[in-house]
């Protein structure tokens, strides 16, 4: 098992090595960043550095830089045994790490460069000549590298509670010193990019899945509105509004169900009519390429056949059960089944039920564990086979059931819980199997919907923001180390502080 134990220093020395390397664009040919530029192939294989960091450049830096940082700190996962045997892992869930924790500084150093790859196309791609590129195809690109600065300044903002705005294209050293900015300046920026790239095609060809689209621009720039109507409440009104607009520009998508939404998280539904924006893999190793991934391992619990390191803690199970069994079928809400793997006949050979791995009873797997054990089934290959290969699996980073429960949130607190529920109870029937909600008030239908996002979104790493959009991280992590005030966000980088001269001592 490779494990990755980054270091600080090494981080700052890859990032900073120094300004040429870290500014321009390289390749095989001794380009430079003055020469690069030729035509929209140029333009195109610099976005795709940009797109790159999405999943942090490494195969397994993707679960375990992503998930650690993302996931640990929520209140829904246990740290499964291997995991407790790396220090900054086990920091991040016990609320006991520093600023020199590699996982988040690793997490904070990605999106930085995915900002300075889009920086790049921003700068350079006007300068163009007019008969290397259509000015459509350039309105494009830049619409696309807008998405992206927009998307990795939002992942920063979530994170962090100020940060150092990138918004141009640094040409020497002396620029990197730049302080925090305030907090309404990063929203300010944040949504503008994503203003300029709802200018983006509703629609990609199948050679260009994955690429941002206008509903993709419009979906987060929805949560955008809507985390900053609760941060700003004298401006809340404002930004409902602007968040419900932007909610309902996404169009041309549909939930899945059954099994097909199942197949979204093990690599046989791709892409799908409910995918927005969809992180992509596979096997092309193209001149080194690694678009693999190794997520299936870091997932799976040991007796899947994994390493044990996140598991589905009793509190994610038992509100997956609190409706009950349905008298129609004696099931649960369907996603408990796509989502967990636990003891259950569903598991253990009704004929209404299935085998894991499609050969395996809950039994012949976990029959000498702990009782209650479970595993995740999200990201895990269908067949046992493809356990032990490299993973394809996409990674959903907004779906469709996002935008409609985000849309339920904003109308419910807009005075209008009876158009909210509509939106609700689409999402419970096509992904739970499930009957209407109950309830008509506003704060029963705020109550559904903050359950209905714990079903939806295990491991896609929104429950530590929507915890702290509703006011909610005291209640639901007491006892488990954090502070208020001190852990709704993670702290600027050790070594940007100690990099970055024109940092405070806020920064600390």
């Amino acid at each position: 098992m490779k494990k990755l134990i980054y270091m600080a220093c090494f981080a700052l020395a890859a990032t900073f090595t120094s300004c040429d390397d870290f500014l321009t664009v390289s390749s095989p040919d001794q380009l430079t960043t003055g020469n690069f530029w030729r035509n929209q192939e140029d333009a195109e294989a610099t976005l795709a550095s940009a797109y790159a960091q999405l999943y942090h450049g490494d195969s397994y830096a993707c679960s375990e830089v992503r998930f650690p940082t993302e996931e640990f700190r929520a209140d829904l996962y246990d740290l499964g045994t291997d995991a407790t045997n790396y220090q900054t892992w086990t920091d991040l869930y016990k609320f006991t790490y520093t600023n020199g924790n590699t996982q988040f500084s690793y997490y904070y150093q990605d999106l930085y460069r995915g900002i300075n790859f889009a920086n790049q196309v921003l700068e350079y791609t006007p300068k163009i000549a007019d008969d290397k590129i259509t000015e459509a195809k350039r309105k494009e690109i830049m619409a696309e590298a807008h998405f992206l600065r927009g998307y990795y300044h939002l992942m920063l903002v979530l994170n962090w509670e100020r940060i150092i705005l990138r918004d141009q294209y640094l040409s020497n050293a002396a620029d990197l010193n730049k302080p925090l900015s305030p907090r309404t300046d990063c929203w300010d920026l944040v949504i503008d990019e994503l203003k300029q790239a709802t200018e983006l095609p509703a629609t990609r060809p199948g050679t260009e899945a994955g690429r941002a689209t206008k509903g993709a621009a419009n979906a987060y720039l929805g949560f955008a509105y809507l985390t900053r109507a609760y941060e700003e409440p004298a401006k809340e009104s404002e930004y409902l509004s602007a968040a419900l607009t932007a909610l309902n520009a996404v169009q041309g998508y549909s939930l899945v169900g059954g099994k097909q939404l199942l197949n979204m998280f093990n690599g046989h539904n791709k892409n799908c009519s409910e995918s927005i924006f969809e992180l992509q893999f596979s096997n092309n190793t193209t001149n080194g390429a690694r678009y693999y991934n190794w997520m299936q391992f870091f997932i799976a619990s040991t007796e899947m056949g994994g390493w044990d390191e996140i598991l589905p803690n009793k509190k994610l199970i038992e509100e997956f059960k609190k409706e009950g069994r349905k008298e129609s079928d004696g099931l649960y809400d369907q996603r408990l089944y796509n989502t967990i793997v636990f003891d259950d006949p569903y598991f253990n050979g009704d004929p209404n039920g299935e085998l894991i791995y499609g050969n395996h009873t809950y039994n012949d797997l976990f029959g000498n564990s702990e009782e209650g054990a479970a595993s995740f089934r999200r990201f895990v290959p269908e067949d046992e086979d493809e356990l032990w290969e490299r993973s394809t699996i996409n990674i959903p980073l907004m779906r469709y059931a996002n935008v409609l429960l985000m849309k339920a949130e904003v109308l419910n607190k807009q005075g209008h819980p009876d158009q909210a529920i509509p939106l609700i109870n689409e999402v419970r029937r096509v992904h739970g199997n499930m009957p209407d909600m109950t309830g008509t008030t506003q704060a029963e239908v705020q109550a559904q919907i903050e359950h209905e996002r714990i079903l939806e979104f295990p491991l896609e790493g929104y429950r530590w923001y929507d915890l702290r959009r509703w006011g909610k991280l005291s209640e639901a992590l007491s006892g488990r180390g954090y502070v208020k005030g001190t852990h709704d966000f993670y702290p600027i980088p050790l070594w940007e502080v100690n990099a970055n001269s024109a940092l405070n001592d806020e920064a600390n």
